[in-house]
């Protein structure tokens, strides 16, 4: 599903560069899905970071209760 949209996307942005070559693009569109990709960009890094985050949080606690539980093994 992914590879399709890929490639459908592909497909639009080839033909978007076919028509600026035809001096047939819109330079204030092309600045607005620029903004747009930009703006879910910046979203998706942020999600990332904040569920990274809290995925190290959950490392952190899992090393120490295995440190904890090696201790009697012992």
């Amino acid at each position: 599903m992914f590879d399709f949209i890929r490639k459908m996307t592909d497909w639009a942005l080839e033909k978007e560069a076919e028509a600026a070559k035809g001096c047939h693009a819109d330079p204030k569109e092309i600045d607005k899905q620029i903004k747009m990709i930009e703006e879910k960009r910046e979203a998706l890094r942020k999600r990332f970071e904040e569920e990274d985050a809290q995925f190290g949080h959950i490392l952190t606690k899992l090393h120490h209760i295995k440190a904890e539980s090696v201790k009697c093994q012992k």
